[in-house]
């Protein structure tokens, strides 16, 4: 199970009621100690992306709104306010260790859309290649309550999965899961490690929150299955001590619940159920360049049938015989003009700057 000792690409959700006060505002000195453990991280090649709660928390202040729910268009109006002011804090914390950050806004249409999906995946990606630290929190801004996650830590959950993270922490003021209430049960028992989330874990799980955090045991629960489920494992820990990342790596409490595979296995496994949509046929060389673990290049290409968008599957195939299946980065259309094209050609016939491959090796899935 990857640990913070050993984790490639680890994610961290960061509650509001850690990052803000609600009668002092933003609580710099925690900010700055966790930008120093996600230095440290980054500095031993561990890749960190940060979900971040608090824009809501820190607009409200900054507006004079009163304490308790808000109004949806006030929440929008606190988040528009706070957004600014959130990226700012981060990027005065991490500057200071030589790290570049990038804010990303999202709602849950963004994952449940496979366009989307694909190009908050792709942008990903490239910030860690390119050494950025990405912050992440939900677009409260523009999201009803029909697109919300509603809580930061499924949002999370959903983040590691789609970039294929090893490792998720959830930063809350709880220490992990108990076997009953430790406030209304004196003889409840912390649980260090789960091995597979059960109806009875799940019936340990109250609805207890701060009052600044959205989400309870449950969401958390609800966190833990999707991200296990995608190859990753998670800990609740303890949020609220300094360095908290450092503590949790020195083997302070939490609860860590172990993966049910790995990330690589679980989306190509997401891959190969979906049913295709249409068929792009392949030359010898393209075939042999995609069983030696390569992308699929327009120029290999030498046939496209079926409608299909951007993010759908299609079947690859190499002399009628199927190769596998791939999620297309490109439309039908798009497909047909540039089939058979060098890469630097495709800009020129598409009118946009084209990415090079037309289905990741990421995206891909062949036959054994």
């Amino acid at each position: 199970m990857a640990t913070l000792t050993d984790a490639k690409r680890l994610v961290v959700k960061i509650g509001s009621s850690l990052l803000v006060d609600p009668e002092t505002g933003l609580r710099t000195d925690w900010l700055s100690s966790l930008a120093e453990d996600v230095a440290r991280l980054r500095g031993r090649g561990t890749d960190v992306i940060l979900v971040s709660s608090g824009s809501i928390a820190l607009g409200r202040r900054v507006l004079g709104l009163d304490a308790g729910e808000l109004p949806l268009e006030q929440s929008q109006a606190a988040a528009a306010v706070g957004q600014i002011r959130l990226a700012r804090a981060y990027e005065e914390a991490l500057v200071p260790h030589g790290l570049t950050t990038a804010q990303l806004l999202v709602t849950l249409e963004d994952s449940e859309d496979r366009r989307r999906y694909l190009n908050a995946r792709a942008t990903l990606q490239q910030l860690l290649a390119l050494g950025v630290t990405p912050i992440v929190n939900e677009n409260d801004t523009i999201a009803t309550d029909e697109i919300r996650y509603g809580d930061n830590d499924r949002l999370a959950a959903r983040i590691a999965v789609t970039a294929g993270a090893d490792c998720l922490v959830l930063l809350s003021d709880v220490d992990g899961l108990y076997t009953a209430s430790p406030s209304l049960d004196p003889t409840a028992r912390h649980l260090e490690e789960i091995d597979r989330i059960t109806p009875e874990i799940e019936a340990m799980a109250g609805d207890a929150g701060s009052g600044l955090s959205r989400g309870g045991m449950k969401t958390k629960l609800m966190a833990a299955r999707l991200a296990t489920d995608a190859g990753c494992a998670m800990a609740i820990a303890l949020g609220a001590p300094r360095n908290p990342l450092k503590r949790l790596e020195e083997g302070g409490r939490a609860t860590w619940f172990r993966p049910q595979t790995d990330p690589q296995a679980a989306r190509k496994m997401w891959i190969a159920a979906m049913k295709p949509r249409g068929e792009v046929a392949v030359d010898d060389g393209a075939a042999r360049a995609l069983a030696s673990g390569k992308s699929l290049l327009p120029a290999g290409v030498t046939g496209v049938t079926g409608r299909f968008g951007r993010g759908d599957p299609v079947a690859i195939t190499a002399g009628g015989a199927a190769l596998g299946l791939g999620l297309s980065r490109y439309t039908s259309e798009e497909a047909q003009a540039i089939r058979g094209l060098n890469t630097r050609d495709l800009s020129g016939v598409l009118g946009y700057d084209a990415r090079a491959a037309l289905i990741h090796r990421d995206d891909m899935v062949l036959k054994q």
